[in-house]
């Protein structure tokens, strides 16, 4: 991939500017943000949280997965109109922060902390994708399939760009979601699993039974946890919306076409949760009825196994490699797609410390290539040391559910102090952005404090 600056999606260039599609189909034809969003939440918060939660609690918790999947796309649509509006990335956005800096704002400092422990997630997805080829191919040890995906993984990231992050998720979302979805179907002709019933009970806002450490990180990572909601903004910049738009000069034109981009964005927001709900109820109602109903909890080396009931119990033993074959789909287009995301945000922060010069995009790309190798290898010793994917996962989890408050709060004050007055949203919107904030915010509190207290 050349470097010139001709190339770079984050510099904004008059040359650039694009009318926005009017027509649905014409916009719809330019969505894909969403999905490489999509592809990277219906992954390890899915297939393995989400559905310990369900055999952790059974159907009861419906209400509380629906409302994950809900509550947090105000914000993300936030995100991307500020991208949108200012050109600048979500660590641009958040470094506007005040309060105590050391180089960077401590919102920045904060993400950096994240991302050490969602690296840990990573692992955990590493180790499940490694056994899933280990039954497939056992003349190789996990920890072999482990380095293999980690140098494979870092390959395609290094040569590919966009274009190919965003096909590769495509592919990879909708065989697995498709499958998945079926299986939930087909669980209604199951009575010894399921009834109507109990599935009415999980809309009566229960509290978690099982560990309030599942619970926490389910909320974390399913919908849109807090790693998606910083990367969506990078992805529509790449897309090229912002680009589309062009330099902001609060002139009629400008204004028109920030909006009419801000609506295609919309879409493609709306598209992907359609998308990653439904993955993600149907992965709760397999949890809640199979796993649930057989007693059965995944964890540390047998977690593929017991997660495989869910197809095998639905449509037959000779499933079971189809479960492989898709618990390899959804478990690698998380890792693709959001080892694809922080490589780009690393550099970001890089820059914003003064490392080099972030017009320079041939640095850029070295850095990001570095990141690539960094973010692979970093997860794939991680799962060397522990060996627990479940376990590794909820601490991702929990590290996105403690930062979804500040992302929340941060897009409410960069409505007010930063958004471009042209295109701040409308009323009803900014109310729904307060009331997605302080949901987040009461949610992940009243978890954490009941974890305190038990």
């Amino acid at each position: 991939m050349s470097a010139t600056s001709s190339q770079d999606p984050y510099q904004l260039r008059p040359e650039e500017v694009e009318t926005p599609p009017i027509r649905f189909a014409a916009i719809f034809r330019r969505i894909g943000p969403g999905l490489i969003l999509a592809s990277s939440i219906v992954g390890s918060g899915e297939l393995i949280a989400t559905t310990v939660l369900g055999a952790e609690n059974g159907y009861t918790l419906l209400w509380f997965i629906i409302v994950s999947c809900f509550i947090k796309i105000v914000v993300q649509n936030e995100l991307g109109r500020y991208a949108i509006g200012t050109g600048e990335t979500t660590l641009e956005a958040f470094n506007h922060v005040p309060g105590p800096r050391l180089g960077v704002s401590w919102v920045v400092w904060l993400w950096v902390l994240m991302i050490s422990m969602t690296l840990m997630q990573v692992g955990g997805m590493m180790g499940g994708i490694s056994e899933i080829l280990h039954d497939l191919v056992p003349a190789i040890s996990v920890a072999g399939w482990v380095w293999i995906v980690a140098a494979g993984t870092a390959v395609l990231l290094i040569v590919g760009r966009y274009s190919l992050v965003e096909r590769v998720a495509m592919g990879l979302v909708v065989s697995f979601t498709v499958l998945t979805v079926s299986c939930a179907f087909l669980l209604f002709k199951r009575p010894e699993f399921f009834s109507w019933d109990a599935l009415l009970g999980g809309f009566m806002f229960s509290m978690p039974q099982g560990g309030f450490v599942t619970a926490v990180a389910a909320f974390g990572i399913t919908g849109v946890g807090a790693t998606e909601l910083v990367m969506y903004p990078y992805w529509c910049i790449e897309k090229g919306y912002a680009r589309f738009t062009g330099k902001r000069d609060d002139t009629p034109a400008w204004r028109q076409r920030a909006f009419g981009w801000i609506k295609v964005m919309g879409v493609d927001v709306l598209n992907s949760m359609v998308i990653y709900t439904f993955a993600t109820i149907a992965f709760y109602l397999l949890g809640a009825g199979i796993l649930n109903g057989m007693g059965l909890m995944p964890q540390g080396s047998e977690m593929v196994k017991v997660l495989s009931n869910m197809y095998t119990e639905t449509l037959g033993h000779w499933s079971l490699y189809l479960f492989l074959v898709g618990a390899f789909a959804v478990f690698y287009s998380t890792l693709f797609a959001s080892t694809a995301a922080h490589c780009r945000m690393v550099p970001d922060f890089l820059a914003m410390l003064g490392v080099f010069d972030k017009n320079n995009y041939a640095l850029r790309l070295r850095y990001m290539r570095i990141s690539v190798v960094f973010l692979l290898f970093v997860p794939a010793v991680y799962f060397m040391f522990l060996k627990a994917p479940v376990l590794m996962v909820k601490i991702g989890g929990v590290a996105q559910a403690l930062m979804l408050p500040v992302i929340g709060f941060v897009a409410v004050w960069l409505r007010y102090r930063h958004m471009p007055r042209q295109i701040l949203p409308k009323g009803w919107l900014t109310l729904a952005l307060w009331v997605s904030a302080a949901v987040m915010a009461v949610m992940t509190g009243y978890s954490v404090l009941m974890q305190i207290v038990g």
